[in-house]
């Protein structure tokens, strides 16, 4: 019997009350990850959703090169790593972006597609937007189109979406 990726998430998915912070529950998708029938049902869920859509696919670090890869290979596609700030050589683009608790920046090497390829945004978890929303304008800016974003996890009552734009969205559960 083929368990859907949802269940798989909502059987799996830990949950740490006061981390990093009180009054924050941190919801922990790395047992998800430790389950190959789980992961390959979240790569499945998320590569069947946008298949045929996209030629390569974005992974945001650090748990959405995990994610990124598997979809790579299932869809035998190009895979980006989109990295934190200062850890990537060459030519880059930097995008920097509004975090919980502060700020960060991203960034993206520059000529790695062909321009206007068609890119699958990935992450682990959806929160307050920031974080995609800042891949989504270094994929524009490197002359690629955002064609959708694929999340295992999406926090709802932070409306990550209204940051996102028209991008459309697809996650495994949202709590």
């Amino acid at each position: 019997m083929i368990i859907p990726a949802a269940q798989h998430v909502q059987t799996l998915l830990a949950s740490y009350p006061d981390f990093p912070q009180p009054g924050i529950v941190f919801q922990d998708l790395n047992p998800v990850f430790a389950d190959a029938a789980a992961f390959r049902s979240i790569i499945d869920a998320l590569n069947e959703r946008y298949r045929g859509q996209f030629d390569a696919v974005a992974g945001i670090e650090a748990r959405g090169f995990l994610l990124a890869a598997g979809i790579g290979y299932a869809a035998e596609c190009a895979v980006l790593a989109v990295r934190k700030g200062g850890k990537l050589p060459g030519t880059v683009l930097t995008e920097e972006y509004d975090l919980e608790y502060g700020s960060a920046r991203l960034e993206l090497e520059v000529g790695q597609l062909p321009a206007g390829s068609r890119v699958l945004i990935v992450d682990d978890v959806l929160a307050t937007g920031g974080t995609v929303a800042a891949t989504a304008r270094l994929i524009e800016r490197a002359g690629y189109v955002t064609i959708g974003v694929g999340v295992v996890l999406e926090l709802a009552e932070l409306d990550g979406r209204g940051r996102i734009g028209e991008v459309p969205v697809h996650t495994i559960i949202a709590v």
